[in-house]
């Protein structure tokens, strides 16, 4: 077991209010970078679509010392580091902090999402607690404050804690427009066990538009954009697909499979579409489901088999 917490862990999770929630994966159906903001920050346009796979995140208060513990198939052999430094520990913490509610807190994540791979897990477990803890606390904050302080733990977690399925959102990810779901699609997914970091993804990107001399460009969606996945598939697009294929071998090599078996599938009259998912490392072909994709894994690579919510 990685067990990230307290000795007495075991027993802090004996008693108290429970609530269990789902911490749905995401992808990037379309993912644009703006201009670096005054802070430092890329502003950045992205279509996010939910994805059935997820972590089983179980959040407890009492009067117990505050744990985080985290165990389950996809977790590293290195565990996740320190729990304080977990977004999970970051978002319990925050929003205690902003409900004034002085209470012990035990968090247990099953851990399914691949860590690091842009699918967005730490994000959707951090909006899982945040979730709960909504549900549990006696003094809810409400919806508009969950999302202010879901949009200072990152780009990712507004979206992740709202229950929507798919949804526009640019600035920092924080800014959403909830979106018609549509129909639903497999995902198969190749991950990995080594993921991209962002910084270093956006540090590339930066240089490589400097170097270039291109500017930032404007982008304009017809309002039929996002209203079916055929238009979907004509817009697809990942910006960080530019630059990260140099800094992860198993993405170079994995990408233009995807794009090859899309390709085809769309040369029978299907819609799909490959992309990498975020910053990366994770690959995937959105597909119809009642047709198969088997792409062959990479070494330090594994297929995983899900579909959109």
């Amino acid at each position: 077991m990685h067990l990230n917490s307290f000795p007495d862990s075991v027993s802090a999770f004996s008693s108290g209010p429970l609530r269990v929630e789902r911490a749905h994966a995401k992808v990037n159906l379309l993912l644009r970078i703006l201009a670096r903001e005054a802070g430092g920050y890329h502003g950045l346009e992205t279509l996010f679509q939910r994805l059935d796979l997820y972590d089983r995140v179980s959040v407890t208060v009492n009067d117990n010392p505050c744990v985080l513990q985290c165990d389950g198939p996809s977790m590293p052999p290195q565990g996740l580091g320190p729990p304080e430094q977990n977004l999970a520990w970051r978002a319990a913490s925050a929003y205690c902090d902003a409900a004034r509610w002085e209470t012990g807190w035990q968090i247990a994540i099953d851990k399914h999402i691949p860590v690091g791979g842009g699918l967005g897990g730490g994000s959707a477990d951090a909006a899982a607690v945040l979730r709960g803890l909504e549900a549990l606390c006696p003094t809810p904050l409400g919806p508009a404050r969950l999302l202010e302080i879901a949009g200072t733990l990152g780009a990712d977690v507004p979206f992740m804690v709202c229950d929507i399925p798919l949804a526009w959102g640019w600035g920092r990810g924080d800014r959403l427009v909830p979106l018609p779901p549509l129909p639903p699609m497999a995902v198969t997914l190749v991950t990995f066990n080594e993921g991209v970091n962002t910084g270093a993804a956006y540090g590339a990107f930066a240089r490589a538009r400097e170097a270039s001399g291109e500017s930032v460009r404007a982008y304009a969606y017809p309002p039929d954009a996002f209203t079916s996945w055929h238009r979907v598939a004509s817009l697809a697009a990942n910006d960080f697909e530019q630059v990260v294929p140099a800094l992860h071998a198993g993405v170079a090599a994995v990408l233009p499979v995807l794009r090859d078996e899309a390709a085809r599938l769309r040369a029978d009259g299907h819609v799909a579409m490959a992309l990498m998912s975020g910053s990366g490392a994770t690959c995937f072909v959105l597909h119809p489901p009642e047709l198969r994709v088997a792409p062959e894994a990479p070494a330090g690579g594994t297929v995983v088999r899900t579909g959109t919510v």
